[in-house]
């Protein structure tokens, strides 16, 4: 498998990652519920419109965002990979398919109806624009899409 499609898959196979915004050279980061589409390359998640990491991405749409396979690797702590995502974040409100999104969010996260059904609700996509990988401390691999 090709290194581009191996970080595609393990983005595929996480549904949390931590969101990281930036506005007045004042970082944030966030636990997020997320789900990708089937091509890998953008990353949907929902916010209220109130929150610190909206505002931000009001100011700077740049994000960074951090999966992991922790959960999956139990006691094993030298096969955990770790994907960084870099990427532009856009509110979806003037996309066609954000009730498809919807959809897809509530699929996976179930637990996370309450926001999604709220009036004050964002959904965001971060269209990837490069992944680094990690496996373990020195094997690391940079593919821009």
């Amino acid at each position: 498998m090709a290194m581009k499609d191996e970080m595609k898959a393990l983005l595929k196979s996480q549904d949390m990652c931590v969101l990281a915004t930036c506005a007045h050279n004042r970082p944030h980061c966030s636990l997020m519920a997320c789900t990708s589409n089937d091509e890998g390359d953008r990353v949907y998640m929902a916010t209220l419109k109130n929150t610190q990491k909206y505002e931000n991405l009001q100011a700077n749409p740049s994000v960074s965002l951090l999966l992991d396979t922790r959960s999956h690797q139990g006691d094993s702590r030298e096969k955990i990979q770790a994907l960084t995502v870099t990427g532009t974040c856009v509110p979806m409100e003037e996309e066609a398919h954000s009730e498809s999104v919807r959809e897809r969010l509530l699929q996976k996260h179930p637990h996370i109806s309450g926001l999604l059904n709220d009036s004050r609700v964002a959904l965001l996509c971060v269209q990837v624009e490069s992944f680094l990988l990690l496996r373990g401390a020195l094997d690391a691999h940079f593919v821009k899409l």
